[in-house]
């Protein structure tokens, strides 16, 4: 079996809820990504065995929104497209698929990664059962298909509550934690830390719509964030608004090779996949996940923890980040330096791929070579993957 690369990471900027990037549907903001991932490799549309895309907020965006952005981003009829659904995890999960597809000899060229345009989706009810008495209830997909455990039939809020009181993660120590995102994030903007992964947004008159991201608040102090009551437990917990990663709209994705192909391109390696692993876990502590997923993995790689250069992993909460480095012993130096979704937001089906792309690029950055991506996810899972950057 061959290698597989990752020969290019671009995202989008992260658009705020009902901000900027509203007015585009998912499938738009991932053709774009598509569309310029390609160009940048010159590799033309035909030449792509096939595009996989995470997605979890699609009920009413049209069938297969996967093959509705791949071929709007120029890539002929001819090539298959495929959509991916595991909630949080979602555009990991499409490069997970899209890496086991290349190593096998099944696909020589994919690109893979995720989408969600939160501020798009749709309300419903259910209408082909008529109501013969009283109201009929109208369900918010967002809220019901991707931020409600279906066992518990409790709010993901509701599991970091949790988390928190089994974890002593008091309301200090995660407005700590949501304070340093902002910082780590505002400082990242500043220092140009994202702009070899972001690509502009424009409009169909070539006008620039979004060209940073929208959600970081670098004005947030910890006062503003004590003043901040509890979302989910109003009496006595500590999970806010302003220590929870936001909703929000962006596109992340990954162009990716064997070696031969890479090599026959005269293209060059941003990273080495080396392993991936997916587990699951009780949902009422679903923001564990990460912990035996990057376990998994990186036993996978042959790798200790010590090796790992950089984690990018997903802040849904503060408590359950804080929960999660606790359980790895990790410093917390090496985890989201740029700062996470907390700051820059969670559009829940991109989130996988996003903190991917930034991992590729910080990786180069700073000199690292070893880094690992993992995100909890909803219902109770955890994903992780492994990248290596050249090797010394």
């Amino acid at each position: 079996m061959e290698d597989c690369y990752i020969v290019a990471a671009l995202r989008s900027p992260i658009g705020s809820f009902q901000g900027k990037l509203s007015q585009f549907s998912a499938s738009d903001l991932a053709s774009k990504i598509i569309a310029e991932i390609l160009t940048r490799c010159e590799v033309k549309g035909d030449d792509v065995s096939q595009v996989i895309l995470g997605q979890v907020l699609n009920a009413g965006d049209g069938m297969c929104p996967s093959r509705q952005a791949a071929v709007s981003a120029g890539i002929p009829y001819n090539v298959p497209a495929l959509g991916v659904s595991m909630v949080c995890g979602s555009g990991l999960r499409s490069i997970c698929m899209a890496y086991a597809d290349i190593i096998t000899g099944n696909s020589t060229i994919v690109v893979a990664g995720g989408v969600e345009s939160m501020s798009n989706s749709r309300h419903c009810y259910q209408a082909r059962k008529s109501v013969k008495f009283g109201n009929a209830v109208m369900i918010d997909t967002m809220v019901y298909d991707g931020l409600t455990d279906p066992f518990y039939n409790v709010h993901m809020g509701v599991t970091a509550e949790n988390i928190a009181k089994k974890w002593n993660i008091s309301r200090t120590d995660q407005d700590q934690f949501a304070l340093e995102s902002q910082i780590k994030c505002k400082n990242a903007i500043e220092e140009g830390c994202f702009n070899n992964e972001i690509v502009q947004i424009v409009d169909k008159e070539g006008r620039v719509v979004l060209g940073t991201d929208e959600h970081p608040r670098p004005q947030t102090d910890i006062e503003k964030l004590c003043k901040l009551k509890p979302s989910f437990d109003r009496e006595c917990g500590t999970v806010t608004a302003g220590n929870c990663s936001g909703l929000n709209d962006g596109a992340a994705m990954v162009l990716m090779m064997p070696g031969s192909e890479m090599r026959r391109r005269n293209l060059q390696p941003l990273a080495r996949i080396v392993s991936w692993s997916q587990i699951g876990c009780d949902p009422a502590y679903m923001g564990m996940g990460p912990v035996d997923a990057i376990k998994q993995c990186t036993t996978k790689s042959g790798w200790s923890l010590e090796d790992i250069d950089l984690f990018e992993i997903n802040e849904a909460f503060a408590s359950q980040s804080l929960a999660v480095i606790s359980e790895l012993g990790i410093p917390i130096s090496k985890v989201n330096v740029n700062g996470g979704a907390i700051a820059l937001g969670h559009p829940i089906g991109c989130s996988g791929s996003r903190i991917l792309v930034t991992l590729v690029h910080s990786l180069h950055r700073i000199g690292g070579y070893k880094g690992v991506a993992a995100l909890c996810v909803g219902s109770g899972m955890g994903v992780a993957m492994c990248i290596e950057r050249n090797v010394k």
